[in-house]
């Protein structure tokens, strides 16, 4: 079998490194095109009172606020692996048309509603997840 040889069929030393190169240079250029994202981490809006789906089927507080009465902005973080959702509740009657949800580890969901003063109930609503209950309170 013939060994190989960088003498190509000119008889030029580097014939083989000649004809290696257009190659060499095509892979590198394919190889710097893709493959990873590019897209922003996402983050939480600035000023919104921040809850936290975090491991053992539990949010970061017991407790959240007070916060002021009217719009109010609310962001959700999941630093746990599984989904999780939030949705609020006064005097055992969910708020209506506001519910976040948080996919999976490092996901983040953000909306604004608006409530009247008083004390409502952070409820992630998951099948499950029955423990997942915290205080919010609007002044």
């Amino acid at each position: 079998m013939p060994q190989p040889s960088f003498i190509g069929p000119e008889g030029s030393k580097f014939g083989l490194m000649k004809r290696a190169l257009p190659f060499l240079v095509a892979i590198g250029l394919l190889s710097s095109c893709g493959g990873g994202t590019s897209a922003p981490a996402e983050t939480l809006p600035t000023g919104a009172m921040v809850v936290e789906a975090v491991s053992g089927l539990r949010f970061d507080a017991a407790e959240y606020g007070p916060v002021k009465a009217g719009e109010v902005l609310i962001g959700y973080s999941n630093e746990d692996s599984i989904r999780h959702t939030l949705i609020l509740a006064k005097d055992n009657m969910k708020v209506a048309n506001f519910k976040l949800v948080v996919a999976n580890k490092g996901a983040v969901d953000s909306g604004t509603v608006t409530l009247d003063a008083g004390t409502y109930e952070v409820i992630c609503d998951v099948p499950g997840h029955g423990n997942m209950r915290a205080k919010l309170i609007v002044e």
